[in-house]
């Protein structure tokens, strides 16, 4: 996996992260969440179903939020010289999408996303990397 599929695959964490926050994530959550993701998150070079492997990880670990939270932002710190100002806006995008999905949007989920922009704020990708 490169590290743009990288970022993509851990923003999908991130939001699954959301959908999380407010208890188990339905079956009416799952679809939502593939279909956001899927539109939001598709990338070129991806020859994979990101929602479907982010599921599959997920049910297989059982992770709590704070863990798949703390993983993902790993994850994207060390590949965030691919991190570009609308790369940026587009994984906010993702997260308010899903936390919207299935309302109401929790007091849980607005706090995850805060902490997101909070942490991704001062992350500045390299150009020579993202203007490929």
């Amino acid at each position: 996996m490169n590290p743009l599929q990288s970022l993509h695959l851990a923003i999908g964490e991130l939001a699954f992260a959301v959908a999380l926050a407010d208890g188990e994530v339905q079956e009416e959550e799952r679809k939502k969440f593939h279909s956001i993701v899927e539109a939001e998150l598709r990338c070129k070079d991806f020859d994979f179903d990101v929602s479907y492997i982010i599921f599959q990880v997920m049910d297989k670990h059982k992770s709590d939020v704070e863990t798949t939270y703390n993983w993902a932002m790993d994850e994207i710190k060390m590949n965030s010289h691919y991190l570009s100002p609308e790369l940026k806006k587009t994984f906010i995008s993702v997260m308010l999408k899903i936390a919207r999905a299935y309302p109401p949007v929790t007091a849980e989920e607005n706090a995850l996303i805060e902490r997101f922009k909070k942490d991704i704020e001062p992350l500045e990708g390299d150009p020579v990397f993202y203007q490929k």
